[in-house]
């Protein structure tokens, strides 16, 4: 500096002075406000603090989007977003920065966490098909009625049963281990199937060969059990429509029989026909498969994988065909409703999967889950009443074998096996055992039998299926 500076008021260094004093000594002239420039507003609006009817009207418009917020910053970005500017939110909000405002935003707008659009249910099930594959099911009994006059049923029975109890669970397993394949492609399932297919049809007509001891009744098991074949490899691989095209021979020849007598040859012929129809199109379907392109690498399943769902076809075979001795009507209605029981596994993983995203606590998870067990038992198990009603059948022999079976069926949907085996075999062995042996309590074995694995199938579904990690 060159020179001391003067202290007194109203010199030279009244300018810096004026600049650096927070209240002049003298009050100055205002001028009037329509003489304020640019410069002053922008000197003076931040002064006088936020404009709460401008942020409460951002609020109000913004509320839908910031109620959701869980921290200011999501404000903050939802601002970004809408392209707010440094200098818009100083001069029209009154707030210094962007986290301000954001901050004020959340204060003022209220706590809300709407909930999530409802998602497709992902195990939605094909209603037509369900209920296409329990008549499908069924079907096949129709040539037992055009080929009846022409052998004597009762006699080769053991024989047809044999061959149909092997068949079944043969199928059981080759069907869950061609499932198992088709996860890696359809090439891989086609030649699963192309494979065991063939050898179960022999395997049935081998043992059918032991209580026929030759005759007409081994071509009758051999047809049978080249049927199951077949028509297993076009119900796994979904195509059951083609399935029912070649039953189509069986279903004309059925039912022209009230009214008119076919005559030997084309009792004979109409069951052929349709067999070999139904062999062709599972070497057509067969083909076009092994023509997929091939997965690559992954590791084959193991052969015992498949053994418990095996067990559970024969357990459940023989439980069918002690139930069909007594009551053969009341048989052919279970048949027909495996297609309403499939659709109701379906339904149980949908509504099990809804639960899981309405249930809190994992108690309030496994009341509904019991809940939707017993309601899908309810609405199985109801329309098999009229028909046992009907064909003068025991109810509660028909409905409990129903419960066990579906109970047992649903556990294997979840990949649980060995339970559903072990208790279906468990029953089938203690009432062939004393219906064999003419033990007491006699027929009445098979409802016990079925009914104390019904009730425990139906626990171990509430144990295993009540809790969240099946369903996620």
């Amino acid at each position: 500096m060159s020179g001391p500076m003067s202290l007194e008021p109203g010199g030279a260094e009244q300018d810096t002075l004026a600049l650096r004093l927070a209240r002049p000594r003298r009050p100055r002239r205002r001028r009037p406000s329509w003489a304020l420039d640019d410069a002053a507003l922008a000197i003076r609006l931040p002064r006088r603090g936020p404009d709460e009817e401008s942020v409460t009207a951002l609020a109000v418009e913004l509320a839908d989007r910031v109620g959701p917020a869980v921290h200011p910053y999501e404000v903050a970005a939802l601002l970004e977003a809408e392209g707010l500017s440094a200098e818009v939110i100083r001069d029209r909000y009154g707030h210094p920065d962007l986290f301000s405002l954001a901050t004020a935003l959340y204060e003022r707008v209220p706590r809300t966490f709407p909930e999530p659009p409802a998602a497709p249910d992902p195990w939605r099930p094909d209603t037509v098909r369900c209920l296409l594959r329990g008549v499908l099911f069924a079907l096949p009994a129709l040539a037992h009625l055009l080929t009846a006059p022409l052998w004597d049923v009762d006699r080769h029975a053991p024989v047809l049963i044999v061959a149909g109890i092997v068949s079944w669970a043969w199928g059981q397993a080759l069907g869950h281990r061609a499932h198992l394949r088709l996860v890696a492609g359809r090439r891989e399932a086609a030649r699963t199937l192309l494979a065991g297919a063939p050898a179960g049809a022999a395997v049935a007509t081998g043992l059918a060969v032991l209580p026929a001891g030759g005759g007409a009744a081994i071509w009758a098991a051999g047809a049978q059990s080249l049927y199951l074949a077949a028509a297993g490899v076009l119900l796994v691989l979904a195509r059951e429509r083609l399935l029912l095209a070649s039953l189509s021979p069986l279903v004309a020849g059925a039912a022209v029989l009230p009214w008119w007598d076919p005559g030997a040859p084309a009792r004979v012929a109409l069951p052929a026909l349709a067999l070999l129809a139904t062999l062709a199109a599972a070497g057509w379907v067969l083909r076009a498969g092994l023509a997929a392109p091939g997965a690559p690498g992954g590791t084959r399943p193991r052969l015992g994988s498949s053994v418990p769902y095996g067990l559970f076809g024969l357990a459940a075979a023989v439980l069918v065909v002690l139930e069909g001795r007594r009551h053969p009507y009341a048989v052919i209605a279970l048949t027909v409703s495996m297609g309403p029981a499939e659709w109701l596994l379906y339904r149980f993983r949908g509504w099990s999967v809804a639960a899981l995203r309405v249930s809190a606590t994992p108690r309030g998870f496994l009341l509904r889950s019991a809940g939707n067990l017993a309601l899908c038992l309810t609405a199985y198990l109801l329309p098999l009443l009229l028909p046992a009603l009907l064909t003068d059948s025991d109810p509660a022999a028909l409905l409990l074998l129903a419960a066990a079976l579906w109970t047992a069926l649903l556990l294997q949907a979840f990949g649980v096996a060995w339970p559903p085996a072990v208790l279906c075999l468990l029953a089938a062995g203690a009432a062939a055992a004393v219906l064999r042996l003419d033990l007491p309590p006699g027929p009445a074995v098979l409802p016990l039998a079925c009914g104390t694995a019904a009730a425990c199938l139906a626990g171990c579904a509430v144990r295993l299926l009540g809790r969240p990690s099946p369903h996620a």
